[in-house]
């Protein structure tokens, strides 16, 4: 599970990277947010935020794979995403 959650954190890092932001760098949130992400692709098939609902409209869920669509104008507003694994530098 772990060598699983290195490997998911990395396009997360990239991903951070590009937009001016970091993952969150407390390791034990990033890595309960990525465990939730796993258990998410393993239940609904998609790395859904794990601090969304998933609806069951594909096309209305598809704004919560992570990183969601929402999650830049949280940072915005609150320096951290909803589920706290992206946060302003």
């Amino acid at each position: 599970m772990e060598e699983k959650i290195k490997e998911l954190l990395k396009p997360y890092e990239e991903h951070a990277e590009k937009m001016g932001i970091q993952i969150n760098p407390d390791k034990t949130v990033a890595t309960a947010i990525i465990k939730g992400l796993l258990k998410n692709e393993e239940k609904h098939g998609a790395r859904y935020c794990p601090c969304r609902r998933v609806t069951g409209d594909k096309e209305e869920d598809k704004k919560i794979i992570c990183p969601c669509v929402y999650h830049m104008g949280e940072i915005e507003l609150q320096a951290k995403c909803h589920c706290q694994l992206f946060v302003k530098k």
